[in-house]
């Protein structure tokens, strides 16, 4: 009965599709959802933190939590007068912080434990026994260990009964001796011991942000991720876990995502196309060429076709003899440019249900952007892409049936050439196909969006 009220909720928060699509992804038996919860939202988040875990675990993930403790250690800390050092961001661990961190890691975990089975899902804490550890070569950082391995036994055996695993990041060396883990480190290891399919990093921030405070929605690593860093578009702390997380998803199969969100916004963010937060996935490299040679033309109409739910002109695919292609995902996306007297002209942006869920259309304009500084652009008046187009051109124009968007372009004189020529174009496509979407010419069947 319970499940069937969260899937019903769920569903009216997406389309029944939509959302049977990514339960079919994220859950079955064997399909590990490792999730990095921070000591400060245990602090400052208790109830809304244990129910999405419990909401998780309801709709069939198999959840593993691995919890921090920072501001709770800290404040044990102080009230016990022991001085809290820093090495490079990570906490010198003395004897006397060693014997503090274990008494606040099990009782963090038990507090967090007792908010999930307060909410009638069976919670098993883990102070102990899952990782085994060597003492980190930087003598600085004291007590600190690095994970050489992971006994799962406990985990899986914990799920198989249903039960929600609660792990400290506390391992034990060879020698029985105690070790500080980093909590993210833990997450990494257990994460591949795991094989996981979803890493779900729970944050207050909702997201990796960029320079301005915004939350960005996708990250494609092979494509997006070494431009963010050369622009400068993510610097300090969010670069170096962007960093992190594409070494893990390096060690991970393709198809494993990590999101980055916040515990209100966890079910927009895994059921949906448009999510909550960041979703980061390995990606595939973006292939560029210029005509359809060598390229499955069937699949590029099937992908056309199905994202504007019409039929394509039969003489299109010929008019691509000299257009720029853009092809992601193994014809899950395509952009189509061609350049005209009046400058670069974006003819198609196509993008299929899958590619939404991954993210390839933010990764696909991100490349095409790149490439071309300038770009102009119609799509219909009636599109609900137009919002998503319009923050991301410098104007646009309406006339009649069609909006002209265009971006990199000053000149009025330019513009006025580019809203000319876009609204002489013809038509490429026919009569609406039997799913038709209603989705208008020159775009695609919805904004550019991502789940996880």
């Amino acid at each position: 009965m319970l499940r069937e009220i969260v899937m019903n909720l769920l569903h009216n928060l997406g389309g029944r599709a939509e959302v049977d699509r990514y339960l079919r992804e994220f859950t079955g038996s064997g399909r590990y959802a490792v999730i990095k919860v921070g000591g400060g939202l245990i602090e400052d988040d208790l109830e809304e933190l244990a129910s999405a875990i419990v909401f998780m675990h309801h709709v069939g993930l198999t959840p593993v939590v691995v919890h921090g403790a920072g501001p709770q250690l800290t404040k044990a800390l102080e009230q016990s007068e022991i001085e809290s050092r820093f090495v490079d961001g990570l906490r010198v661990t003395t004897p006397e912080v060693l014997g503090a961190a274990q008494r606040v890691f099990q009782s963090v975990g038990a507090e967090l434990s007792d908010a999930i089975d307060a909410r009638g899902v069976r919670a098993r804490p883990l102070s102990l026994g899952v990782f085994t550890a060597d003492q980190t070569a930087n003598a600085a950082l004291g007590h600190v260990g690095e994970v050489v391995r992971i006994d799962a036994g406990s985990i899986r055996r914990a799920c198989e009964l249903g039960q929600v695993p609660v792990v400290a990041p506390i391992g034990t060396s060879a020698h029985g001796q105690l070790l500080n883990i980093n909590a993210d480190t833990a997450t990494r290891a257990l994460a591949i011991e795991l094989d996981a399919t979803k890493i779900i990093y729970l944050t207050p921030t909702g997201g990796i942000l960029n320079q301005d405070g915004r939350v960005i929605p996708a990250v494609n690593c092979t494509e997006d991720l070494e431009p963010m860093l050369e622009s400068g578009l993510i610097n300090g702390g969010m670069a170096r876990k962007l960093i992190e997380i594409r070494d893990l998803l390096d060690a991970l199969d393709e198809h494993a995502s990590v999101s980055i969100t916040s515990p209100a916004k966890i079910a927009r963010e895994l059921f949906t196309h448009r999510g909550s937060g960041t979703l980061v996935r390995r990606g595939r490299p973006i292939k560029i060429q210029v005509g359809v040679d060598g390229l499955d033309t069937d699949r590029i109409v099937e992908l056309l076709e199905q994202s504007f739910g019409r039929i394509l002109d039969p003489g299109y695919i010929e008019s691509l003899a000299e257009a720029t292609i853009y092809l992601a995902g193994d014809y899950a996306a395509i952009a189509i440019l061609k350049e005209h007297r009046s400058g670069w002209y974006l003819d198609k942006l196509g993008l299929s249900e899958r590619a939404q869920g991954i993210g390839l259309g933010a990764s696909l304009w991100n490349r095409v952007r790149r490439d071309h500084p300038s770009l102009y652009w119609r799509s219909r008046s009636t599109n609900e892409a137009n919002k998503w187009y319009l923050s991301r051109a410098d104007g646009m124009q309406r006339a009649g049936e069609w909006v002209v968007f265009w971006y990199g372009i000053d000149s009025r004189e330019q513009i006025e050439s580019c809203i000319r020529d876009a609204l002489s174009l013809g038509h490429s496509f026919g009569e609406q196909t039997r799913s038709a979407l209603a989705v208008p010419e020159h775009t695609s069947k919805e904004e550019p969006a991502h789940a996880g």
